[in-house]
């Protein structure tokens, strides 16, 4: 029986310094830049390193002999990677990325709805369908969906050992949706009370064809 782990990645810097660095206003970065650094540069806290121990020691536990282990493109997850399972072959893959907010990266609020004043309702009250500016600009219901879908569709057609995927918390609502059957809107609203937490593991157990939500470990540290 194949079980799946969808596990965020440990505490970044980005996740320690939000209001105080990475989120500026005005924002002292074009979008390009703005990704390039979210995706290539940003690395884990001392807390995240932690967590990533908390991780090891988790997932030894959890998982069988035979292991799969994705990650996101995002430095962040590969490190979580890395750092949890050392020394164990990964896979990188971009199904797994976080959420593109093209030109907006890193943008505040004020700055987002100041600068495109015509995409601030959607934004504001239907965030799954916020579309950010900028070609590579993605929205949840759409592209991070696509992506999750494709990413557990190739679930089923793999082998049958443990899959661990290190990922980001956009990303985890979309998946979340393909593999528990569930409208994003209601994740969506479920995540504005509680984020998944970084280092959080999401259990899946494959069974008849579908994966069943099996419950959530979240770390101590």
């Amino acid at each position: 029986m194949k079980m799946l782990f969808l596990v965020r990645h440990a505490e970044s810097i980005e996740n320690a310094t939000k209001y105080t660095g990475f989120y500026e206003n005005p924002r002292p970065w074009t979008g390009p830049a703005a990704h390039a650094l979210s995706r290539d540069v940003v690395g884990l806290t001392p807390r995240g390193f932690l967590q990533c121990q908390w991780l090891g020691q988790t997932l030894r536990d959890l998982t069988g002999p035979d292991l799969v282990i994705r990650t996101s493109q995002y430095r962040r997850a590969r490190d979580t990677a890395v750092l949890a399972l050392p020394g164990l072959p990964y896979e990188v893959t971009p199904l797994l990325n976080e959420q593109h907010y093209g030109t907006a990266t890193y943008m505040t609020k004020e700055e987002l709805y100041a600068t495109y004043p015509e995409r601030a309702e959607d934004r504001q009250t239907r965030k799954h369908l916020w579309t950010p500016p900028g070609a590579d600009g993605e929205s949840l219901a759409c592209g991070v969906l696509r992506r999750a879908t494709a990413f557990v569709d190739g679930l089923h057609t793999a082998s049958a050992a443990d899959v661990v995927a290190f990922t980001h918390h956009t990303a985890i609502l979309a998946l979340r949706a393909v593999l528990e059957r569930r409208p994003v809107t209601e994740l969506v609203e479920e995540s504005r009370e509680r984020k998944t937490p970084n280092a959080a593991v999401l259990v899946y157990e494959q069974a008849d064809g579908l994966f069943h939500a099996c419950g959530t470990i979240q770390p101590d540290c």
